[in-house]
């Protein structure tokens, strides 16, 4: 499986940005997909995992929503009342399994998208 995250940018505070997962693969459709962030300095951390369930970070919930298009290999991330505190490269990784929060759950993993969030 190949992962392709897109969409990142630069918003103002309380805007939105959607980024997108595209990938390979027949099998996609089994594959659990989580979303992670990395800001500079700090380590990666989980954002928000879909499979047939979705699972969500705390500092997340009622902000960001993830969706997925199993016929057309995609996943997205509607990310909604961006913070300056969730700028960060955010990637998208496959795996096998439900929904985790942990990266080690993960085998694939796609380059990541800058997300840049102005005060």
């Amino acid at each position: 499986v190949q992962l392709q995250a897109s969409g990142g940018g630069l918003v103002q505070a309380g805007g939105s940005l959607r980024l997108s997962c595209a990938a390979s693969g027949r099998t996609f459709g089994t594959y659990a997909v989580g979303w992670f962030r990395q800001a500079p300095g700090k380590e990666r951390e989980f954002v928000a995992a879909s499979s047939g369930s979705t699972k969500y970070a705390e500092f997340v919930k009622g902000r960001f929503s993830i969706s997925r298009d199993n016929a057309k290999n995609t996943v997205n991330l509607q990310m909604n009342s961006l913070k300056p505190e969730d700028t960060a490269v955010y990637y998208c990784a496959a795996g096998r399994g439900p929904p985790s929060s942990f990266s080690r759950s993960y085998e694939y993993w796609g380059r990541g998208t800058q997300v840049t969030v102005s005060s």
